[in-house]
Protein backbone atom coordinates (compact mmCIF):
# COMPACT_ATOMS: atom_id res chain seq x y z
CA UNK A 1 0.00 0.00 0.00
CA UNK A 2 0.97 3.40 -1.08
CA UNK A 3 -0.41 6.80 -0.45
CA UNK A 4 -0.20 8.77 -4.33
CA UNK A 5 -1.31 12.25 -4.24
CA UNK A 6 -2.42 14.82 -6.96
CA UNK A 7 0.00 17.52 -5.48
CA UNK A 8 -0.02 20.37 -7.84
CA UNK A 9 -3.03 22.32 -5.34
CA UNK A 10 -3.18 20.23 -3.02
CA UNK A 11 -3.34 22.04 0.58
CA UNK A 12 -2.70 19.44 2.49
CA UNK A 13 0.04 17.80 1.96
CA UNK A 14 1.63 18.12 5.61
CA UNK A 15 -1.02 16.01 6.96
CA UNK A 16 -0.72 13.33 4.12
CA UNK A 17 3.21 13.42 4.55
CA UNK A 18 2.75 12.60 8.68
CA UNK A 19 0.10 10.20 8.75
CA UNK A 20 2.49 7.98 5.65
CA UNK A 21 5.32 8.61 8.30
CA UNK A 22 2.90 7.36 10.93
CA UNK A 23 1.59 4.52 9.24
CA UNK A 24 4.90 3.67 7.77
CA UNK A 25 3.17 3.62 4.79
CA UNK A 26 4.88 5.24 1.21
CA UNK A 27 3.75 8.67 -0.07
CA UNK A 28 4.58 9.70 -3.58
CA UNK A 29 3.58 13.46 -4.68
CA UNK A 30 2.68 13.96 -8.25
CA UNK A 31 3.37 17.26 -9.78
CA UNK A 32 3.92 18.88 -12.83
CA UNK A 33 6.89 20.96 -13.79
CA UNK A 34 5.85 24.21 -13.04
CA UNK A 35 5.89 23.24 -9.66
CA UNK A 36 7.76 22.25 -7.18
CA UNK A 37 7.66 20.52 -3.81
CA UNK A 38 10.11 18.64 -1.42
CA UNK A 39 9.27 17.38 2.26
CA UNK A 40 12.37 15.01 2.27
CA UNK A 41 10.50 11.98 2.35
CA UNK A 42 8.54 11.74 -0.32
CA UNK A 43 8.61 10.54 -3.64
CA UNK A 44 8.33 13.20 -6.13
CA UNK A 45 7.01 12.37 -9.76
CA UNK A 46 7.44 15.29 -11.50
CA UNK A 47 5.73 15.65 -15.05
CA UNK A 48 5.44 17.58 -17.95
CA UNK A 49 2.52 20.31 -17.65
CA UNK A 50 0.15 18.99 -20.84
CA UNK A 51 -3.05 18.51 -19.88
CA UNK A 52 -3.53 15.44 -17.62
CA UNK A 53 -0.14 14.57 -17.60
CA UNK A 54 -0.47 14.35 -13.48
CA UNK A 55 -3.37 12.52 -13.94
CA UNK A 56 -1.79 9.87 -16.32
CA UNK A 57 1.08 9.64 -14.15
CA UNK A 58 -1.28 8.87 -11.09
CA UNK A 59 -3.21 6.34 -13.31
CA UNK A 60 -0.29 4.46 -14.37
CA UNK A 61 1.45 4.10 -10.90
CA UNK A 62 -1.52 3.18 -8.58
CA UNK A 63 -2.55 -0.33 -7.25
CA UNK A 64 -5.27 -2.17 -5.90
CA UNK A 65 -5.06 -1.01 -2.15
CA UNK A 66 -3.49 2.10 -2.62
CA UNK A 67 -5.00 5.30 -1.07
CA UNK A 68 -5.38 8.49 -3.32
CA UNK A 69 -5.68 12.19 -2.94
CA UNK A 70 -7.15 14.25 -5.82
CA UNK A 71 -10.19 17.07 -6.41
CA UNK A 72 -10.52 15.84 -10.15
CA UNK A 73 -13.54 13.67 -10.65
CA UNK A 74 -12.20 12.05 -13.36
CA UNK A 75 -9.26 11.11 -11.86
CA UNK A 76 -11.40 9.61 -8.89
CA UNK A 77 -13.35 7.39 -11.22
CA UNK A 78 -10.45 5.86 -12.96
CA UNK A 79 -8.68 4.93 -9.63
CA UNK A 80 -11.25 3.61 -8.30
CA UNK A 81 -11.57 1.26 -10.94
CA UNK A 82 -8.36 0.37 -10.60
CA UNK A 83 -9.52 -0.77 -7.12
CA UNK A 84 -8.04 2.67 -5.12
CA UNK A 85 -9.58 4.64 -2.24
CA UNK A 86 -10.18 7.75 -2.98
CA UNK A 87 -10.69 10.92 -1.15
CA UNK A 88 -10.58 14.50 -1.53
CA UNK A 89 -8.67 17.47 0.54
CA UNK A 90 -11.60 18.00 2.14
CA UNK A 91 -12.39 14.65 3.48
CA UNK A 92 -14.81 13.15 0.98
CA UNK A 93 -14.18 9.54 0.29
CA UNK A 94 -14.74 9.30 -3.40
CA UNK A 95 -16.78 5.54 -3.84
CA UNK A 96 -18.10 4.08 -6.52
CA UNK A 97 -22.06 4.76 -5.28
CA UNK A 98 -21.24 8.45 -5.37
CA UNK A 99 -18.78 9.02 -8.48
CA UNK A 100 -20.99 8.93 -11.20
CA UNK A 101 -23.61 11.93 -9.74
CA UNK A 102 -20.42 13.60 -8.82
CA UNK A 103 -19.72 13.29 -13.01
CA UNK A 104 -22.84 13.84 -13.62
CA UNK A 105 -22.64 17.18 -11.23
CA UNK A 106 -19.53 18.44 -13.44
CA UNK A 107 -21.05 18.21 -16.59
CA UNK A 108 -24.21 19.69 -15.75
CA UNK A 109 -22.01 22.50 -13.95
CA UNK A 110 -20.28 22.78 -17.48
CA UNK A 111 -23.17 23.09 -19.59
CA UNK A 112 -24.28 26.20 -17.47
CA UNK A 113 -21.04 27.78 -17.43
CA UNK A 114 -21.02 27.40 -21.29
CA UNK A 115 -24.28 29.00 -21.13
CA UNK A 116 -23.39 32.21 -19.51
CA UNK A 117 -24.85 30.71 -16.05
CA UNK A 118 -22.58 31.36 -13.03
CA UNK A 119 -22.45 28.81 -10.03
CA UNK A 120 -22.24 29.86 -6.39
CA UNK A 121 -19.74 30.99 -4.70
CA UNK A 122 -17.08 28.42 -2.73
CA UNK A 123 -16.35 28.83 0.61
CA UNK A 124 -12.96 29.82 1.75
CA UNK A 125 -10.63 27.11 3.33
CA UNK A 126 -10.81 26.45 6.79
CA UNK A 127 -9.30 24.50 9.45
CA UNK A 128 -11.90 21.91 9.92
CA UNK A 129 -11.71 21.05 6.03
CA UNK A 130 -7.94 20.06 7.19
CA UNK A 131 -9.28 18.48 10.57
CA UNK A 132 -11.70 16.50 8.61
CA UNK A 133 -9.32 15.29 6.22
CA UNK A 134 -7.36 14.25 8.88
CA UNK A 135 -9.60 12.01 10.26
CA UNK A 136 -10.57 10.18 7.49
CA UNK A 137 -7.46 9.74 5.80
CA UNK A 138 -6.22 8.04 9.21
CA UNK A 139 -9.81 5.90 9.06
CA UNK A 140 -8.78 4.70 5.47
CA UNK A 141 -5.31 4.09 6.55
CA UNK A 142 -6.46 1.94 9.36
CA UNK A 143 -8.92 0.08 7.20
CA UNK A 144 -6.14 -0.89 4.85
CA UNK A 145 -3.70 -1.59 7.45
CA UNK A 146 -6.07 -4.08 8.76
CA UNK A 147 -6.09 -6.38 5.68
Amino acid sequence: MKILVDADACPVKEIIVSCGREFEVPVIMFIDTSHFYDDGTSLVVQVDTASDSVDIAMANRVERGDICVTQDYGLAALLLGKGARVINQNGFIYTNENIERLLFERHISREMRKAGKRGGKIKKRGKENDERFEICLRKLLGEMSLR
